[in-house]
């Protein structure tokens, strides 16, 4: 179809904001990591997130879309039909949520997504992964999970989609994929050898805005049209996370007699990833039953995970996203309203809704989607990394203690000032190679 008219140039344009939008998200994701981690690994995690940007772009041209979104793949997986974008049109996209927009804007505002899936699951591995086999890996696990996965929800021919599975934006292709694969990093790996908790909460709440703002684009954009879905996309986007966050925060407050910074936004995450599969979906009510479940659960999942003390989740990656996809995506089989559907979309878009209208079926197909994208995930990048892991030069593991930023890149996160023990113990500190004791015991007289 042309896109020279008005509607089709304001559908185009909002579908290419939106993937700046969740192209902002990786960094973002970078920046929560790093604060959630010590000072001594912040730049590699940034470093790590932002590097899955190139390289999930280039596997996504070179097989990635035609993989996930080949029109006449199978049921489990995609063919090289648009390998390098080859076939791709200049007229609507390859699914029926894509008519609005030429494919090559369709597979650029998808590559975004299958970014931020690899940049996901890096938490499970934080502290204690080697960068170069770590990249190896991510072009590995996008091609064998997250294509796979991502084929079955939202291809013409996946099973899930034709099973009638509901999943507006990524639940188990993005959330469900890396919560598992970073749950199998962190048994693989072992535990950290210094666990701690946040070294720089401000790159905790940078982190988690850059997500917020981003995740606009992410639901909103996957209306893939200018449209009253995207509107309600947005509106459920942004109470989901206001409630989870403030019922995490809220529920932490009973234990630690605070209102801390990084329950909130542990809180708000969780809240924006239970409402990714249902955005397009619910009406603005059931926000309030996502937003307080995800906050709630997700908070004891990561309370589990403490306990538990073998699994060494350092970011909660599987608590905040395996459990919240989780969570968000049987809400999606309770409160998926087909009249809101049908009143929102510009197009003949038809579901059967879920329990609210009397279809109890829903539950089971998203549970089965839910655990199927699960289970795979998990056993394939156990596989995976096992099997890097006896290749010589390949192994993931990161030996000694000096922090992976100085180990893996020489670099340091804050190297404008550099404290020694010895230092502060006679209340000395150097920054930029200059000792500022010494310097304000200068006389006046002697200051240049």
């Amino acid at each position: 179809m042309s896109t020279n008219n008005d509607s089709s140039s304001g559908h185009v344009a909002w579908v290419m904001a939106a993937t700046c939008l969740v192209w902002i998200m990786t960094p973002g994701v970078g920046f929560l990591y790093s604060g959630m981690a010590r000072k001594k690994h912040a730049l590699s995690l940034i470093m790590l997130c932002i590097l899955t940007i190139p390289i999930v772009s280039i596997q996504w041209f070179i097989c990635g879309y035609s993989l996930a979104f080949s029109r006449t793949g199978s049921r489990f997986i995609g063919n090289l039909q648009n390998a390098f974008l080859i076939n791709a049109s200049w007229d609507s996209g390859p699914t029926y949520i894509s008519r609005h927009v030429p494919e090559f804007v369709f597979a650029i505002f998808q590559c975004k997504f299958a970014v931020i899936a690899s940049a996901l699951l890096i938490g499970g591995a934080a502290e204690r992964v080697r960068l170069l086999p770590m990249i190896i890996f991510i072009f590995i696990w996008s091609t064998l999970v997250y294509d796979v996965i991502a084929a079955w929800c939202w291809s013409a021919n996946g099973w899930f989609a034709t099973l009638g599975g509901l999943d507006f934006a990524g639940g188990i292709p993005i959330h469900i994929s890396s919560g598992a694969a970073a749950l199998a990093f962190c048994i693989v790996l072992g535990k950290r050898n210094e666990p701690s908790g946040p070294h720089n909460i401000i790159n905790v709440i940078l982190g988690t805005v850059m997500l917020w703002f981003g995740w606009f684009g992410f639901n909103g954009g996957s209306a893939v049209a200018a449209n009253k879905r995207a509107i309600m996309a947005l509106i459920v986007t942004n109470l989901t996370a206001s409630f989870s966050g403030l019922a995490w925060m809220f529920l932490d407050y009973f234990k630690y007699k605070r209102l801390r910074a990084v329950s909130f936004c542990s809180g708000a995450v969780a809240g924006l990833v239970a409402i990714t599969p249902a955005s397009g979906y619910v009406a603005p009510y059931a926000t309030v039953v996502f937003g307080i479940a995800s906050g709630i659960l997700c908070n004891l999942a990561v309370v589990v995970k403490n306990r538990l003390r073998r699994y060494d989740d350092a970011m909660d990656v599987f608590a905040i996203h395996g459990i919240g996809g989780f969570i968000g995506n049987i809400l999606t089989g309770v409160f998926a309203n087909k009249d809101i559907v049908s009143l929102l979309s510009d197009d003949d878009i038809l579901i059967e809704g879920g329990v609210i209208n009397g279809n109890f079926g829903q539950i089971g197909i998203q549970l089965s989607g839910s655990c199927a994208g699960m289970i795979y995930s998990f056993l394939v990048t156990f596989i995976i990394l096992h099997i890097m892991n006896i290749i010589p030069g390949l192994a993931l593991r990161l030996d000694g203690g000096g922090g992976t930023d100085i180990i893996e890149m020489n670099e340091r996160a804050y190297c404008f000032a550099e404290e020694s023990d010895a230092d502060n113990e006679n209340g000395h500190v150097h920054v930029n190679n200059v000792d500022i004791e010494s310097a304000n015991n200068v006389n006046d007289d002697e200051k240049p």
